[in-house]
């Protein structure tokens, strides 16, 4: 007998050679039905394979990551079959699962995939799945593995590149690929499945290597569950930010300003400024101070900072002065000016924690086929404050900026998120700068904090900055998709880099303790989340106009200018639709331009000092006193931003 500990602590005894779906049956059998894939002491396991000994078992379904990521996995292979079904002369390069999916990088050689494939293609998948073929990983030794691909560079690049003894092959039916592991049990398992498109990838990301078509798929253990996926993705179409963006006049891209170089029109200008207000109004009341820094710095700022050997590459290129040997760079970061200002006089600990907060406008080259409306820039503004603090203050510290990040959250209705706890990767500490001491004081810092503040919380090995660990907020919009925006990190490392002192009560020189925190994370981004997150549908506090005048005709165009004095004197910010249009056709209008409130005013609106109003979305609310309605919608704004205490 073997002895398998479970998450839950408890312990089962199951028969030698038993394997991670034999617990799962031995436990329930509808957890066996369900259980898509399994590691067994942190490693990943395939799920029939006997179990090597005692250990510790963890079992996962579709609920969990680790279960899609084995299904659509599997997946891949299964689509990499079908294509050789089709076209037996392309040759397979990788086929990873995705955030939502999978893809495969195929060498078609002379032929082409479109569109027009892809029914034949889905179909023979499905037909392939009915077949129930079991996925079986297998050991080859590299010689082997370099015989079996003599026709494949791309497979023998990866295999040349591998330690012999750790090479694996996975069989399913008469196919077979080079894989690590991690699979369904049976190729049953898969009910749906869809190509959603293809694209044209270099091979290992490299613009000098061969380009290659990448086919993406979709996979699901349930039809209805793909016909669910499918309405999603048109919600997404109605919801791009890109597209709701030029609609409501948000923003533009000019080719002449430059690639991922956004321009704010004037109502996305002025939504963006007052999203920079809210949180300005809420960090005056958290302590912090404004501070604003150039938008370049010397080349040594961010050498110092270990900035540009870390993302140099990724940098706009350096610009040379008339000074001979003087470089600058285009801001890529604002922490390390924000260490310097820390830095201009003498702090003593009476003075900390001090928390400098600037909207600071970065730049950063990412690749032009990388560029997507707001989400991926060139340029973007960051809602960045670095705190600067002593090490007995850090835990106090850090759960205050968690409360701004949930007062934000709150404000803007994302209020379905989890807090990912990011650590340095468990084996390679060669991507980190700094002592395995202030990782470790850093790192219990942040995961104390969050259990005092009882996140849901997850622990991510491998995804810290590489000068300190982080909380990153995950969050999910309103179509369920996945967010990172917020983000706290804990850094020893850049005090230390750049000698930042304060004289402690012991009048002894003594090293801050810094805190980089951006809720919003990039205002073009955020902004870009929001738009699609509510469909354009803002609150009325953030919205660019709040109420339109739609006066019947021209006769009551003066009572219409009357009542939008009247608004604009108390901060409502109003238009008028003054085209001699039918009111029929201004309201449909004003419903597509999302505007909250739609003020309709005839003669007896005119003869009585009312206004008859309409909720975008919600219809008719009748007839009320202008007095009415200003209070009504200055209690609506109110209570959507509430207070920051």
């Amino acid at each position: 007998m073997i002895k398998i500990t479970l998450p839950d602590g408890s312990v089962k005894e199951v028969s030698e050679g038993s394997s991670a779906f034999d617990v799962a049956k031995s436990i329930s059998h509808g957890l066996a039905r369900n259980v898509l894939s399994a590691s067994f002491n942190e490693q990943t396991v395939e799920i029939m394979d006997p179990l090597p000994g005692d250990g510790t078992l963890v079992l996962y379904t579709w609920d969990q990551p680790e279960g899609k990521n084995a299904f659509w996995h599997s997946s891949a292979h299964l689509l990499a079959q079908t294509l050789l079904q089709f076209y037996p002369k392309a040759k397979l390069t990788i086929g990873p699962a995705i955030e939502s999916g999978f893809y495969y990088d195929v060498d078609f050689g002379e032929d082409t995939l479109g569109e027009a494939d892809f029914a034949k293609i889905e179909k023979q998948m499905l037909e392939n799945a009915r077949q129930k073929f079991d996925f079986k990983l297998r050991p080859v030794s590299k010689a082997n593995a370099l015989a079996m691909y003599t026709d494949n560079p791309f497979k023998t690049e990866l295999i040349e590149n591998l330690e012999d003894g750790t090479i694996t092959f996975c069989d399913h039916a008469d196919f077979t690929d080079l894989c690590r592991g991690g699979h369904l049990p049976n190729t049953g398992f898969i009910k749906a499945v869809k190509v959603m498109s293809v694209a044209g990838a270099y091979w290992r990301g490299n613009e000098n290597n061969p380009q290659l078509t990448r086919v993406y798929g979709i996979s699901f253990p349930k039809a209805s569950m793909l016909t669910e996926h499918l309405e999603l993705l048109e919600e997404a179409k109605k919801r791009d930010h890109r597209k709701l963006g030029k609609e409501m006049g948000l923003f533009t891209f000019s080719q002449k300003v430059g690639a991922g170089l956004p321009l704010w029109l004037p109502k996305g200008a002025a939504l963006r400024e007052r999203l920079e207000q809210f949180l300005k109004k809420a960090q005056k009341t958290a302590g912090y101070e404004q501070v604003i820094s150039p938008h370049i710095g010397n080349k040594q700022l961010y050498v110092t900072s270990g900035h540009y050997a870390k993302y140099g590459k990724d940098s706009f290129q350096p610009i040379n002065t008339p000074e001979e040997g003087e470089e600058y760079l285009l801001k890529p970061m604002n922490c390390p000016h924000h260490c310097e200002i820390y830095k201009s006089q003498p702090r003593s600990y009476r003075d900390l924690p001090v928390r400098f907060a600037e909207f600071g406008t970065v730049y950063r080259y990412e690749q032009s086929g990388e560029l997507h409306g707001l989400t991926r820039v060139r340029g973007f503004t960051q809602d960045d404050a670095h705190l600067f603090c002593t090490p007995d203050q850090l835990k106090d510290e850090f759960k205050k900026v968690i409360d701004l990040v949930l007062y934000i959250f709150k404000t803007l209705d994302f209020e379905n998120f989890t807090a990912q706890i990011s650590l340095r990767d468990k084996e390679d500490r060669s991507k980190y700068i700094g002592s395995d001491e202030n990782w470790e004081k850093a790192e219990s810092a942040i995961i104390e904090a969050a259990g005092e503040k009882d996140l849901d919380t997850v622990v991510e090995y491998g995804e810290a900055a590489f000068y300190g660990p982080k909380l990153d907020f995950m969050v999910k919009d309103a179509l369920g998709r996945k967010w990172q925006l917020g983000t706290i990190q804990v850094d020893y490392n850049l005090p230390e880099r750049f000698e930042l002192e304060y004289k402690g009560a012991d009048n002894e020189s003594h090293r801050p303790v810094m805190i980089h925190r951006a809720p919003f994370g990039s205002m073009e981004r955020f902004v870009a989340v929001l738009i699609e997150h509510c469909a354009g549908n803002f609150p009325t506090w953030l919205t660019p106009d709040q109420i339109i005048i739609l006066p019947i005709s021209d006769k009551y165009m003066d009572y219409a200018q009357k009542v939008s004095y009247v608004l604009k004197n108390n901060d409502l910010r109003t238009l008028i639709d003054e085209r001699a249009e039918k009111t029929g056709r201004k309201i449909r209008d004003a419903e597509v331009s999302k505007i909250p409130y739609m003020l309709i005013v005839g003669e007896k609106e005119a003869d009585t000092e009312t206004v008859s109003v309409r909720k975008h979305g919600n219809g008719d609310m009748g007839s009320m006193p202008l007095t009415d309605f200003i209070e009504l919608i200055q209690k609506e704004v109110s209570e959507q931003i509430g207070s920051f205490e």
